[in-house]
């Protein structure tokens, strides 16, 4: 009987199969990065806001303590957004003709409030309780970073649920005393470790990864 392939055949389907599997390792590579990247998460991008508010300068600059305007934050599930009537205790004193403040001088008048643009939006399926997280010592940088130092707010952490695994796994290496949760210039000691074990043991940290813990 005739051959049906030419000897090379064997050759020629080693070296497809091969690129085949080269090529769907890159799409999952690609995919994988695309997905990490700022056009998913938009990671470094900074919203665009009714009002150009800068932490910067309200915390670095005049010393403002987070919780005068994230009222809830050591409380509740949500942070909290100030109030018009909380911009207007100072902007009704100072700046009281800047171009750039007059949303929230009309928001003040009308009573209608700001519609800011969320920077940190976990998806709707993911429970999250910002006063947890506090009152076990999980500093504000840690999520957020240095937002003092941030003249337009934007994500430094892509939230996504691997990296919160990360700090759920290992607690000791992220937890700070409760005095210093609201600093934004706290940085861990060389001995983060020790310190972090006996802080998780103090606090009763519990290294939470069950589904059901964000996902109720």
């Amino acid at each position: 009987m005739a051959q049906l392939f030419h000897r090379s055949a064997n050759s020629l389907a080693r070296v497809s199969i091969a690129a085949a599997m080269l090529g769907l390792s890159g799409v999952v590579w690609a995919a994988y990065r695309i997905n990490a990247g700022a056009f998913i998460t938009n990671v470094d991008v900074a919203h665009e806001q009714p009002v150009p508010f800068s932490h910067k300068h309200h915390v670095t600059d005049d010393g403002i303590d987070c919780r005068y305007c994230h009222t809830s934050v050591e409380t509740s599930a949500f942070a909290g957004l100030p109030p018009t009537e909380t911009c207007m205790s100072c902007h009704s004193q100072i700046w009281t003709n800047a171009a750039m403040l007059e949303p929230v001088r009309a928001s003040f008048r009308t009573g209608q409030s700001l519609e800011w643009t969320r920077v940190h939006d976990l998806p709707d399926f993911v429970y999250f309780n910002h006063s947890i997280h506090v009152n076990k010592g999980i500093g504000c940088s840690t999520c957020h970073g240095r937002v003092d130092q941030m003249p337009l707010t934007y994500s430094v952490n892509t939230l996504y649920m691997q990296w919160c695994i990360t700090c759920h796994r290992n607690p000791e290496e992220y937890v700070r005393p409760r005095a210093q949760v609201f600093n934004m210039a706290y940085e861990p000691p060389a001995d983060q470790t020790t310190l972090g074990r006996r802080l998780v043991a103090e606090y009763k940290i519990q290294s939470l990864t069950d589904c059901v813990t964000c996902h109720r």
